[in-house]
């Protein structure tokens, strides 16, 4: 039977990250994923999820300046130091937090750099991470994200991926699998999930196009989910969808998927 969790950050995007806990815990979920919970102390998003009942699976790496359009640190030269203090950081949190898989997106290309010289950067950050994050207990991933929401984004692709998975040379690394972000950009779903599922961690999903809930959209999720528990799939089903409406309103396909059948977006 396969697992689903809540990603806070898309489907409670408007709510603070407490308040996002609640809504995912009062809609019946009763694990969650987020994308940074370093706005609050770590001992009160620990109490609040104790509290509720939630099983935290994972969160990223600190992004740097989000704000100010940062997508990641790990391939930035001239940022090494930032990105050990960050997976320091990381570390901290997740074990306060009972998290035992972590996300590190590689960022956007910098301009003045050669392709080489930047993913040099991120493969010495990601030895790093992967060795220190592995002193801890916590497994490190890696997601490829597409270029149309993410302009510039420098791992995109599966091949990305497994290029600096190569490099690395560390168990400790896994691949994030996002069946949205892997439609846009390269396709043959399935049979990719499938020759790389040893190296899979993690996987998310969203309908495409528009990000919203599975059946909103041109991905067939009956089939992709029949496949996962055909396959073995024993990790979480992240959730990173926006709802086209409210959360609630929008998990009609979750009741569908958790009987076997169809998603359905009613």
């Amino acid at each position: 039977m396969l697992r689903f969790d809540a990603n806070l950050t898309t489907m409670y995007g408007k709510l603070p990250l407490l308040q996002a806990m609640e809504a995912a815990r009062a809609d019946g979920f009763t694990a969650i994923e987020y994308r940074s919970p370093f706005t609050e102390p770590k001992e009160k998003v620990a109490e609040t999820a104790s509290e509720l009942g939630l099983h935290q699976v994972q969160f990223n790496c600190p992004m740097g300046d989000f704000a100010g359009g940062e997508r990641g640190i790990a391939c930035l030269p001239g940022r090494e130091e930032d990105f050990r203090a960050s997976i320091e950081q990381t570390a901290d949190y997740a074990l306060a937090l009972g998290v035992g898989q972590v996300n590190c997106l590689a960022g956007k290309t910098p301009d003045g750099f050669s392709h080489g010289e930047i993913e040099d950067v991120l493969v010495a950050n990601l030895k790093f991470a992967a060795k220190r994050l592995a002193d801890s207990g916590l497994r490190l991933q890696m997601e490829a994200v597409n270029p149309l929401d993410n302009p510039g984004t420098f791992i995109s692709t599966t091949d990305d991926f497994e290029r600096v998975f190569e490099r690395v040379g560390d168990d400790n690394l896994y691949l994030q699998y996002d069946f949205y972000h892997m439609q846009i950009v390269q396709g043959d779903l399935i049979r990719t999930y499938e020759r790389l599922k040893d190296r899979i961690n993690h996987v998310q999903i969203a309908d495409n196009p528009g990000r919203h809930e599975p059946g909103t959209g041109e991905i067939n999720y009956g089939f992709i989910l029949s496949e996962l528990e055909r396959l073995g799939y024993a990790g979480w089903v992240g959730c990173e969808y926006v709802p086209a409406g409210s959360a609630r309103e929008g998990l009609g396909w979750l009741e569908h998927a958790s009987k076997g059948g169809p998603p359905s977006s009613g």
